[in-house]
């Protein structure tokens, strides 16, 4: 048995009192209130879900493990030369907690490699789909397709079920899943705008770099991959994509049927689909000024312009940040030493520069400050990612990475079905003394 396996086993041994005293002895304590805007705008702000994995801080962002995201970047491990840890590390790292050390980290390289090959019936099924199937409806139908091979599925199936060691079997299948997502993604990629030149995965490889092989990109797209699936994959439970993940496998549904109805609620224009809206909005900016580099004064009346006219800037602020989001700022860093001279990136830092100071002035927006989705783009623009309806398949792979995550220690911990219970209107309206 492989050392994540094994210290996952001790940690979650060692978690299930907790969680047991909680619910038998502390069960009745009240943690937080709901009003009637929270019951009737998307449940927003209330407290009702419980996760280890990750943590959005409004003034640090998101924090992996109680590690921020810099803090997270600098303690993994990482393939040699390269300026981004494996993926498949900070895997380890999201299940136990624990940051792997070089060896723990290429144990876990090893495991994803032997599981990577993607059935030859997941590559018929997407070829035979329909020549405008969006890219993100293939992604979701072939993850379901591979259900057959559930091994939590199985087990569930076999008649000696154990909720017990439920998380083993689930803990099988969501490395399956994420061992070959990369690939599947690729494939979707090379097929929707490559002419179906696939290219096939080089099993010597880390995942972020077969990715990069798979998609036919140079270094140090291999950096991006490892970067980008790292900074989009969790963002606590409450959001669509993890919350849907969440609620289908606590139905006992195995990781394939979670991930899958998951990654449709990513595919969704208030979730997934921000980065290529922003970028198609940034690409939209440069052509009105000629793609030449404005001023900052020039950039200032051109934001209050579009502000007075009743639009706002795509990218800027975010529901519970205060700061700028360091998923953004991991990837301006990134931009700074890669890419400085693009055009594209240069109208992004402009707009860095100014757009801040004009919301504060505004006085509408509670954080002026841009979020991940400011900047995302214009590293896949950069290297040759044109096809907008691609960008919600790489958000997929990193998003699955902090989803099977959780629903691996859901299973683990024992949690029940999710099943809040609902209010009528004329309910809220007695609540609130409408007569």
């Amino acid at each position: 048995m492989s050392v994540l396996k094994n210290r996952l086993r001790e940690k979650i041994e060692a978690h299930r009192p907790r969680t047991t005293k909680l619910l038998k002895e502390f069960g009745d304590v009240v943690v937080g209130e709901v009003t009637i805007a929270q019951a009737m705008n998307g449940m927003r702000g209330v407290k009702g879900l419980t996760t280890d994995i990750s943590y959005l801080d409004p003034e640090e962002g998101i924090r992996f493990r109680g590690k921020t995201i810099p803090e997270t970047m600098a303690c993994l491990p990482k393939p040699e030369g390269k300026d981004y840890p494996y993926v498949e590390g900070f895997w380890f790292f999201l299940l136990t907690g624990d940051v792997p050390t070089q060896a723990e980290a290429e144990e876990v390289v090893e495991d994803f490699k032997q599981r990577r090959q993607v059935p030859q019936y997941v590559i018929d099924l997407l070829r035979n789909m329909p020549g405008g199937t969006h890219p993100m409806a293939m992604f979701s139908a072939v993850i379901l397709a591979m259900q057959q091979e559930s091994k939590f599925a199985a087990y569930y199936d076999s008649g000696n079920f154990n909720k017990m060691d439920a998380w083993e079997y689930m803990y099988e299948d969501a490395t399956d899943i994420l061992a070959r997502i990369p690939s599947i993604a690729a494939y979707i990629y090379r097929m929707r705008f490559k002419s179906d030149l696939i290219i096939e995965p080089d099993f010597d490889l880390d995942m972020g770099g077969n990715f990069a092989h798979q998609m036919g990109i140079d270094a140090p797209y291999d950096d991006v991959a490892r970067m980008y699936f790292i900074l989009h994959s969790d963002h606590e439970s409450g959001n669509v994509s993890a919350h849907t993940t969440h609620l289908v496998a606590s139905a006992l549904s195995d990781a394939y049927y979670s991930l899958s109805a998951g990654l449709n609620g990513l595919a969704g224009p208030l979730h997934g689909l921000a980065n290529q809206e922003v970028l198609g909005w940034l690409l939209s900016v440069m052509e009105k000024m000629d793609n030449k580099v404005p001023t900052e004064e020039e950039m200032k009346k051109f934001v209050w312009d579009t502000l007075n006219s009743g639009k706002v800037i795509p990218g800027y602020g975010h529901a519970v940040l205060r700061k700028t989001d360091p998923r953004y700022q991991s990837q301006r860093e990134f931009c700074e030493k890669h890419l400085p001279d693009d055009l594209l990136f240069k109208f992004v830092d402009v707009l860095y520069k100014v757009v801040p100071d004009i919301l504060v002035e505004q006085g509408k927006a509670k954080n002026p400050w841009p979020n991940v989705d400011a900047q995302s783009g214009v590293i896949q623009w950069f290297y040759g990612l044109r096809d907008y309806d691609f960008y919600t398949v790489l958000f997929g792979v990193g998003r699955a990475i902090g989803v099977l995550a959780n629903i691996t220690w859901d299973r683990a911990l024992g949690y029940a079905i999710e099943r809040p219970k609902s209010l009528t209107t004329e309910m809220l309206e007695k609540v609130a003394g409408i007569k």
